[in-house]
């Protein structure tokens, strides 16, 4: 699967590195009846997607139910300014094993193996959800060169 770069200065390749190199929070929105939400989430890129996991009765779950249309950015909150954003579509995966790949992934990347955090998520596995977002159509910036 691959990007579709609507904008900005990094290739795909660029983007791709981006995605699978930074460590932060995805920022993510979605829609609601209240209006939009962002939420801050675990992610990891794979496979031209964006995967997260959530609680399957969560607020972002439910938004998602109603409406798969998201949109999403990744980039740290301190100079110099840069990072990904852009639009996607979400999906729900209630699949045991993808839940529990997804979550031993996220839990390695974000650098929490074998510590309290993990072992709590890895208790609550049975209530747990995959996100995927897919269809992902992305802009890049780089203030970098400014500062």
């Amino acid at each position: 699967m691959t990007l579709d770069v609507h904008s900005g200065p990094w290739a795909t390749a660029d983007i791709e590195a981006w995605l699978e190199q930074t460590v932060v929070p995805l920022r993510l929105a979605t829609s609601g009846n209240s209006g939009p939400l962002v939420q801050s989430v675990w992610f990891d890129y794979s496979d031209g997607s964006l995967w997260c996991a959530t609680q399957e009765h969560s607020v972002l779950a439910k938004r998602i139910r109603r409406d798969s249309k998201v949109g999403w950015e990744v980039s740290p909150d301190m100079p110099p300014y840069r990072g990904v954003r852009g639009k996607g579509r979400a999906e729900l995966i209630d699949d045991r094993a993808r839940v529990e790949t997804v979550l031993n992934r996220l839990v390695d990347r974000y650098g929490q193996a074998g510590t309290p955090l993990a072992e709590w998520l890895g208790s609550r596995i049975d209530s747990e959800i995959a996100v995927r977002i897919a269809d992902l159509r992305v802009s890049s910036w780089d203030y970098s060169p400014r500062m």
